[in-house]
């Protein structure tokens, strides 16, 4: 029985392998090329894992605001990927989405509640990348200025700076 599983397993392609032990294909492979510099933002959906280096986050639509923040002096300029944009990007549509921050701080934010106008992905901050040390290097910011909408403790409390980790749960 062993043999002929190990003679399978060399035989047979990955795909067929993953169907007959009822996994999907798709669980079993990265979704994107596999990043070529350090790694930033780890995304694992149900569909499997995503590592995003800084070029992956940078191919992607960027923008860029200024705004002031409870934790900085003065106005800072931010630039990087709308959260609606990533999502859109990485296929998540539904359920609620885990970001952990390198110090292990989490914060479960549903989906449907990420608005075009709202949260960014930040990998630049007044025109440099951020260190571990600044907040970086991705940090979660909204345009705090720009509505009273982003002004409150929910949305202090989800702008996770160090972040690391993005899970989505359906």
């Amino acid at each position: 029985m062993f043999r002929t599983a190990l003679l399978l397993a060399a035989l047979l392609p990955a795909s067929l392998l993953c169907g007959l032990s009822g996994i999907p294909p798709a669980a079993h492979a990265a979704t994107e090329a596999p990043p070529q510099d350090a790694v930033l933002l780890t995304v694992t959906t149900p569909a499997g894992v995503t590592r995003l280096d800084r070029a992956a986050l940078n191919a992607l639509e960027a923008t860029e605001f200024t705004t002031s923040t409870i934790w900085t002096e003065g106005p800072q300029t931010f630039r990087g990927v709308r959260m609606t944009t990533l999502l859109a990007h990485l296929g998540i549509t539904r359920g609620a989405v885990h970001l952990t921050a390198a110090n292990d701080y989490t914060i479960t934010i549903p989906v449907q509640t990420f608005r075009p106008d709202g949260a960014i992905l930040a990998y630049s901050r007044n025109g440099a990348p951020m260190s571990l040390r600044s907040k970086g290097p991705l940090w979660m910011v909204y345009p705090y200025d720009s509505s009273p909408d982003f002004q409150t403790e929910v949305i202090y409390s989800n702008s996770i700076w160090q972040l690391e980790r993005l899970s989505v749960t359906e």
